[in-house]
């Protein structure tokens, strides 16, 4: 197991712009119109290897857009997962009846890869809650994708630990929004005050610019959910689904990138799930926590070029 640690200083630039690279798709999947974004590589020739990013629970693709700046030499494909974002639900009914928990979003994947016909070669990298959509799609489709990048894994389920009790607090939160009166429950899950706290809680930069940053982010695009029934089944899947279960069976070379200061994915976890990867490399950025892709994204760039240089395509 290799272990790198990284303190790479943030560049002055935090505005994004893709807007030469970026070009917005509908895709019908099972009855869903599934919306997603591809950024075109700026590099040289026309054999760029493709990146598919999977996006963490309440985000979407604008959250990972940092991090897709700082790779032009790469075609990135990144959906809003279905209930996320821009993507309706999943569509209810029928035999594609499926739910918003990581076996649903799995399948979800899997015939999204097929419908964009993307092989083997194709890189898969997930974010969060997303790092556990990914890991599970993997150790049930081996040989689907290489290699397998995860950033800030979900290394533990959150109930355990001494963070368990919030983790419990914010179950039933989610669960009484639930059982409210639609338009009271929405409005609290919508709530800017909530969204505020979590985004202050997750930020551990000092820098205002960064940090006004980050919080517009949150509020621009923290809330878009399609309803609190979807986001319930989602967040019970984040806070009880792992990496580390599947982590045996994940036989391909797979990046951890992990927060120094990450208190929901937290650092002695990540060291431990790399043990149980067999071909496990594990990245720690300093003075970071869950948000390194708002807050050093270049760092986590400069880590997925160099293992993706050394694991070129099949």
């Amino acid at each position: 197991m290799a272990v790198k640690r990284s303190t790479t200083p943030l560049t002055s630039r935090i505005a994004v712009d893709l807007a030469d690279r970026e070009s917005a798709h509908i895709l019908e999947l099972a009855g869903t119109p599934v919306h997603y974004w591809e950024y075109a590589a700026t590099g040289p020739g026309t054999d760029a290897r493709t990146i598919v990013m999977v996006h963490g629970f309440r985000g979407d693709h604008h959250g990972l857009e940092r991090v897709v700046e700082l790779l032009p030499d790469y075609r990135i494909i990144m959906a809003d997962l279905p209930g996320f974002g821009a993507s309706p639900a999943f569509a209810s009914g029928g035999a594609a009846d499926r739910s918003h928990d990581i076996a649903g979003y799995g399948d979800f994947l899997d015939q999204f890869l097929t419908a964009l016909n993307l092989g083997p070669d194709t890189v898969l990298l997930g974010h969060s809650f997303g790092s556990i959509v990914v890991s599970h799609f993997v150790a049930k489709h081996p040989g689907r994708v290489y290699p397998l990048i995860l950033v800030n894994p979900i290394a533990s389920p959150a109930l355990e630990g001494p963070k368990g009790i919030m983790t419990k607090l914010a179950v039933f939160y989610y669960w009484a929004s639930a059982k409210l009166p639609a338009p009271l429950g929405n409005a609290v899950l919508r709530s800017k005050l909530v969204v505020h706290i979590m985004s202050v809680t997750m930020a551990k930069t000092r820098e205002p610019e960064l940090l006004a940053f980050i919080h517009g982010q949150h509020h621009a695009y923290f809330s878009g959910f399609a309803d609190r029934d979807m986001l319930l089944e989602s967040f019970r899947a984040s806070v009880s689904g792992t990496v580390r279960e599947v982590a045996a069976q994940l036989q391909l070379p797979t990046l951890l990138i992990a927060g120094a200061q990450d208190e929901i994915a937290t650092l002695p976890h990540q060291h431990k799930l790399a043990e149980l990867l067999p071909q496990g490399e594990l990245v720690v950025i300093e003075n970071v926590g869950h948000l390194i892709h708002y807050e050093t994204p270049e760092p986590a760039a400069a880590a997925i070029t160099d293992f993706l240089e050394r694991h070129p395509a099949p």
